[in-house]
């Protein structure tokens, strides 16, 4: 089942905490060398003790252009290649759309959306070269999904999904591997970094000022973030490594009920919205 024949060398992106300090520690643990990375990597300090030959901390603000150049570079002097990059920095910004600021809203496309585009574009020349690596990019179920007073959280995850469907299509010729990880909650400090929007409207949008208790609610079926990663260490390690990946039932749950009510959305105005070519009248 699995490809592995030596130590991969991962490059991790927001590995302070949640997904991506899971996921350098679990892959640290069996062996991997890892590119451990954070906007203060001096909080990485005990990892790098822990495993002083196989890991490495560096500084990388993923919305930097040269902090994304550098980090690339120092990981391939430091391990001579880059087999696994893992897109996993980013947070949500919560508040209905009319609620959150330009600034706020464009922050978070900075981080989520243009974070990855600036550290994926510095690793394919890397990846190109060896003419192997995998891409894996931590998408959302609100990336399928939306929900209320998370929208501009969900576009950036929407945006990833298409960003990953092209970029699979494009760098599989050069024997790059893509892969998206959809997950539902886990418990990560995911439920405590969330951003608020700035002008809320509490008597139009009730969903933004109640959202406490939704994210608690997303805490009390929160998934084991060990037990996340490690499926993604495993499914990157496959003979035949999944495009899609969620995690948890909530997950697939809301992904398959999604695709349910875009089949019944579309099919309800299909014969009247395909009758819309010319007539043949017209057409002579």
């Amino acid at each position: 089942m699995s490809e592995k024949s030596e130590n991969k060398v991962w490059f991790i992106t927001g590995t302070s905490s949640g997904f991506g300090k899971a996921l350098a520690e679990e892959v640290l643990a069996k062996g991997d060398k890892v590119v451990a990375t954070a906007r203060k990597p001096e909080v990485l300090q005990d990892l790098i003790e822990q495993y002083p030959e196989t890991a490495r901390a560096v500084k990388l603000d993923v919305t930097n252009e040269s902090d994304a150049k550098n980090a690339i570079a120092e990981g391939v002097k430091e391990f001579g290649r880059i087999d696994v990059l893992v897109n996993n920095a980013g947070y949500a910004l919560v508040g209905a759309i009319e609620e959150t600021s330009d600034e706020q809203v464009r922050r978070q496309f900075d981080t989520n959306v243009f974070g990855v585009l600036n550290v994926t574009r510095e690793a394919l020349p890397v990846l190109r070269e060896q003419k192997s690596g995998h891409i894996v990019n931590i998408g959302s179920v609100v990336g399928w999904s939306a929900f209320p007073s998370m929208g501009l959280y969900s576009a950036t995850k929407f945006a990833l999904e298409g960003l990953s469907e092209a970029l699979a299509a494009e760098v599989a010729p050069l024997g790059i591997k893509t892969m998206i990880v959809e997950p539902g909650p886990y418990a990560t400090n995911g439920f405590s970094s969330f951003a608020y929007a700035e002008n809320l409207l509490p008597d139009a949008y009730p969903t933004t000022a109640q959202f406490g208790e939704t994210s608690q609610e997303f805490q009390s079926i929160a998934g084991d973030p060990v037990k996340a990663v490690r499926v993604i260490i495993e499914a990157v390690e496959s003979e035949n490594p999944p495009f899609r990946l969620p995690l948890g039932l909530f997950a697939f749950e809301g992904i398959e009920a999604k695709l349910e009510q875009v089949k019944q959305d579309i099919s309800a105005w299909r014969e009247r919205a395909i009758d819309t070519k010319f007539d043949a009248a017209a057409t002579a």
